[in-house]
């Protein structure tokens, strides 16, 4: 066939080539805009924003930044209290109270943001909002008899018969038949170092590094370490066994798979049956998610860190058996003749022609998936009863101290880049010998 008659041919070809790209290239991205679309119609994404509560996540996002005083009166009594967040580890001493909040008489007069005022007089409370009037109401046992202005309820508003509550950009209210309670909101974490019992407390940065100076620094750290509200101390051991949890889990998994990588791999074990079996196993432990062994595990072994690190060693047993009797079956069998001429016996061609040529991979993984682990800990920690997970779970159902929920959360991600530094140090060390930067 001459160039002239294959000419066409290879011309017809090439055109059929680019048309059939051109027809995936544009078939691909309507394939994936199709599954989306679909996906937001089943999902029903419309009516998920169309039903959100954007005005709860707004104050969601405002209590990871600052705080409420609960100023709480006892309709029965009259009896008024002051507390950081409304728990009594938070309560002010009796007689102190915000500068904000002022007693004249039997009148409390409470002034938020925005010229907004509460005041509790003995028999009924009055709202003051500028540009909406007075709200009114007289708790008793027939409700909260409320009375607003005249006109329309605001959204911000929610009244029934035993129940009157508000929430702005002031602060909240809430008014029942025993209880009438105004949080007013403050940006910062308060009593992050020392609490109001703390004779530290309200002290500038260069009075306490002064007093320090002086010889008070036990008694500064002491008032620190053990905050009743922050509770440093419980936060920094959870912390650590977190890090045991991911730890003891890694590190015994590896232990474990790799002996039967050796029976799973196939120029290590002739037996078929054996080498079945052996990634069978692997199978199982690794097919049943963690959080799984974690639920079984605690059935069995009560809760607490131990049960959790069982359950990451069962999961990391089958993905490090399986890697690495992958690795050992593409190991090069040149190195292992090498030292089987000299005369070693099986230990040594293992101990000398194998795992120095698989470590590096073994080390990597390994450390890999301890850096991972020390997420996944904090998701078992919650379950088992253990761990930085468990204080996160607790300051999540309370939906009051959601600062403490940011606090946990900013230490939980600061655990895991040191450790990912930490592993990436370990590997350049341990793998190429370099414990620089570079």
């Amino acid at each position: 066939m001459t160039y002239a008659q294959a000419a066409p041919d290879l011309h017809a070809q090439a055109s059929a080539l680019f048309k059939r790209k051109r027809v995936w290239s544009f078939a691909m991205p309507g394939l994936v805009l199709a599954y989306l679309l679909y996906a937001f119609v089943a999902f029903d994404v419309a009516g998920l924003f169309a039903s959100a509560r954007w005005d709860n996540g707004l104050h969601l996002i405002k209590d990871t930044y600052s705080y409420k005083t609960h100023v709480t009166r006892d309709n029965r009594t009259g009896a008024v209290s002051y507390a950081i967040e409304g728990e009594r580890k938070g309560e002010y001493p009796e007689g102190q109270h915000p500068e904000w909040a002022v007693t004249t008489g039997d009148v409390t007069t409470i002034a938020l943001t925005h010229g907004q005022e509460v005041r509790y007089y003995p028999d009924h409370v009055e709202y003051e909002v500028p540009g909406y009037g007075i709200i009114r109401a007289a708790p008793g046992r027939s409700g909260v008899n409320a009375t607003l202005p005249a006109g329309p309820v605001p959204d911000w508003i929610n009244a029934s018969a035993n129940r009157l509550s508000t929430s702005n950009e002031a602060g909240r209210v809430t008014i029942t038949r025993n209880r009438t309670e105004v949080f007013r909101y403050a940006t910062g974490w308060e009593l992050f170092f020392f609490t109001l019992d703390s004779p530290y407390h309200g002290l500038g940065l260069g009075e306490v590094v002064t007093l320090a100076w002086a010889g008070e620094m036990p008694q500064i750290w002491g008032d620190f370490w053990q905050n009743r509200m922050w509770r440093h101390s419980d936060v920094a051991w959870a912390l650590f066994e977190t890090v045991l949890m991911a730890f003891l889990g890694t590190f015994g998994a590896a232990l474990v798979a790799l002996p039967l990588a050796f029976l799973a791999a196939r120029n290590f074990t002739p037996l078929l049956v054996v080498r079945q079996a052996c990634r069978r196993v692997f199978d199982l432990c690794r097919g049943v998610d963690a959080l799984i062994w974690t639920i079984v595990l605690s059935r069995a072994f009560g809760p607490g860190p131990l049960t959790g690190a069982l359950a990451i060693l069962l999961t990391d047993t089958g993905s490090f058996g399986k890697m690495f009797s992958e690795t050992l079956e593409n190991v090069d069998d040149k190195q292992i003749e090498g030292i089987r001429s000299t005369g070693a016996n099986p230990v040594q061609r293992y101990r000398f022609g194998v795992l120095p040529q698989v470590t590096p991979v073994f080390l990597s993984q390994v450390l890999y998936f301890f850096e991972s682990n020390t997420r996944s800990a904090t998701v078992i920690g919650a379950i088992t009863g253990g761990g930085i997970g468990l204080l996160l779970t607790q300051a999540m159902i309370t939906q009051k101290d959601w600062e403490e929920v940011t606090y946990y959360i900013i230490l939980i991600i600061l655990t895991v880049f040191v450790m990912d530094s930490l592993s990436g140090w370990l590997r350049r060390k341990l793998i190429k010998g370099d414990a620089g930067g570079h």
